[in-house]
């Protein structure tokens, strides 16, 4: 039972995330209709601005604030420089453009960085408390930072005039556009914000995978697999949906292991998580397209 409450306390851990992710992901998604297959390449980059801020002396913190703007001002650039040209492009030109902005983040962090990798600082006190040996602090720390950080864009979007146009835009862009709101604009910020989430949660994975180029590779693929399970046009039901991939994940691979010790039959254990996330995908998309808590949209010809 101890094994058990720690894989879902593990899993919770994993799942903050994931479940930021997939809120970046969520977020372009409702403005654009594309996926960023970018977004765990600028996600690693912002954790590398990070660490370079730390090597110079700056508190955590700090660091990620500055990282934060900064990202969400290349969020803004991409948008307006590169994607705002393609904006009647067929989807495969922009999908190649995402492809080619994930190599270039990343070659550029190989280039500036190196490929070794790094170790990078929790910013949470290493203290013990109680139920510490299920979950770490750090652990705690990332759950905490998530729920934060949704409570923050929740209370933006619905209560602030900005977050309202915003919404509007991404809803009904002809209609947002007659109402006087700069459209284009709108989704630039909604690129920006996108950007620095990630950079949060590239940020708060980071100790716990060490830094390098690759960190975000099979991380990117579970919060895909989260905005997903939760719907892919629902930001609120992307944060469950990541929690619940980073539960079910470790409890597929807790009840691979112990039917492995109990049969002698290996079927599934840790080696197959990124399997797990896989399966998840196919299945929702070939079972509900709309995730649990997304809406299907019905459009007239």
């Amino acid at each position: 039972m101890e094994q058990l409450l720690q894989q879902v306390a593990s899993g919770l851990a994993n799942g903050a995330i994931y479940a930021c992710l997939a809120l970046a992901l969520v977020m372009i998604f409702v403005s654009t209709d594309h996926i960023n297959f970018a977004q765990g390449e600028l996600s690693m980059f912002s954790a590398y601005l990070v660490w370079q801020l730390i090597q110079w002396g700056l508190n955590f913190w700090l660091a990620l604030a500055i990282v934060a703007f900064v990202s969400f001002l290349i969020g803004v650039m991409v948008e307006r420089v590169i994607l705002r040209p393609l904006h009647s492009a067929p989807v495969l030109s922009i999908v190649v453009v995402f492809i080619g902005l994930l190599a270039i983040f990343h070659s550029l962090a190989g280039a500036i960085w190196g490929h070794t990798i790094k170790d990078f600082p929790s910013p949470f006190p290493n203290i013990a408390f109680a139920g510490s040996g299920y979950i770490g602090p750090h652990q705690i720390g990332m759950i905490l930072v998530t729920i934060a950080l949704l409570v923050a864009l929740f209370s933006f979007f619905r209560f602030t005039p900005l977050g309202l146009a915003m919404r509007a835009a991404a809803q009904n862009p002809a209609s947002a556009r007659l109402a006087g709101i700069r459209v284009d604009w709108m989704l630039a910020l909604g690129w920006g914000l996108a950007a620095a989430i990630g950079a949060v949660a590239g940020s708060l994975v980071a100790p716990v995978v060490y830094l390098e180029p690759n960190m975000m590779a099979s991380i990117l693929l579970y919060g895909f697999a989260g905005a997903l399970v939760g719907g892919i046009a629902s930001p609120g039901g992307a944060v469950v949906g990541g929690f619940i991939v980073g539960v079910l994940e470790n409890l597929i691979a807790y009840l691979g292991n112990l039917l492995e010790k109990t049969t002698g039959v290996y079927i599934i254990g840790n080696g197959e998580k990124l399997t797990v996330a896989l399966i998840i995908v196919i299945t929702v998309l070939t079972l509900k397209p709309s995730g649990l808590f997304g809406h299907v949209t019905v459009k007239r010809v």
